[in-house]
């Protein structure tokens, strides 16, 4: 006779606490930008319709409008927004202006401006009490309202995914110089990004007990727990955790990501057939591998 498999409540994911990193990854970015030779500049990125310079008035841009709209109450006006793809084609079109204006400017001129947005944003961020609610919720995790801490967080895997991207794109990664990809600003940001996960399986169907593991391979990594209740899935650290069913202590599936292409997966950096030739995939295999569609960013 088999042994029943003992229950605890499953405890959610602690907040991700990111306001004091921005200094750092920022400040790491600014040296990276003097770095840059002429030609760095319009070398091209993971993502197809941004160079390096693309991105770069990118990171400019984001801060300052949304430092304008959260901190000052400047709203400009906005079309009707009824839907996630509206939203993803209006941030999209304004990511677009942002771009061709501010990557008209030197490299010497944007690397300034970006000194000053940068500090202004860790500030902004660091004055936010972590749990009251934000000005907009994160929408790729199906939130319509997140608490602070949350909104800093995407912000910050915004600020550390754009660098990355040109650090892939003007030195290919090294292992001696880890640049940014190390366990204390690389961690944060696949927290934030596995947030999204039981948004991104809200259509997979499973049996109540089911459990997923998604693994992200190297020190930066960990394990998040995908557990499926009677409706609804909940993510969890805690794989010794079991819902009222499970059928076994063992994942149903599990899902091993290299660390150096994780980012890539959920900010569309990377094809999927791409992404799949370098995965390890157990168990059910349609459960593993709705992981690989999810997206941590707002595009369309």
């Amino acid at each position: 006779m088999t042994p029943p498999i003992t229950t605890h409540q499953m405890q959610p994911l602690s907040p991700i606490l990111t306001a004091h990193l921005f200094p750092k990854i920022d400040g790491l970015l600014l040296d990276l930008l003097r770095l840059l030779s002429p030609d760095d500049w319009e070398k091209q990125t993971v993502s197809p319709k941004w160079r390096v310079k693309d991105v770069a008035a990118h990171l400019l841009d984001t801060p300052l409008r949304g430092l304008s709209i959260a901190r000052d109450g400047y709203a400009p006006s906005a079309p009707n927004i009824d839907s996630p793809a509206a939203l993803a084609a209006y941030i999209d079109g304004l990511n677009a202006e942002g771009i061709a204006i501010y990557r008209r400017l030197s490299p010497s001129v944007l690397i300034s401006l970006m000194v000053v947005a940068c500090k202004q944003l860790a500030d902004y961020h660091a004055s936010r009490e972590p749990f009251a609610m934000a000005p907009f919720g994160v929408s790729w995790a199906g939130e319509e309202k997140s608490a602070n801490w949350f909104d800093t967080a995407r912000e910050y895997t915004e600020r550390w995914h754009h660098q990355q991207q040109i650090r892939l794109a003007v030195n290919p990664p090294n292992i001696a110089h880890p640049g940014i990809m190390t366990p204390e600003l690389y961690n944060p940001v696949l927290d934030c990004f596995m947030r999204g996960l039981p948004f991104a399986y809200r259509n997979v169907s499973a049996t109540p007990g089911t459990r997923i593991r998604i693994t992200v391979s190297g020190d930066c990594g960990g394990s998040w727990n995908l557990y499926r209740e009677e409706r609804n899935w909940v993510l969890t650290e805690d794989a010794s955790a079991q819902p009222a069913g499970a059928v076994s202590a063992e994942p149903t599936a599990e899902t091993i990501i290299p660390q150096e292409i994780a980012w890539r997966i959920f900010t569309k950096g990377i094809s999927r057939d791409s992404a799949l030739s370098q995965v390890q995939i157990t168990g059910d295999a349609a459960l593993a591998l709705p992981v690989l569609s999810m997206v941590s960013i707002v595009s369309a």
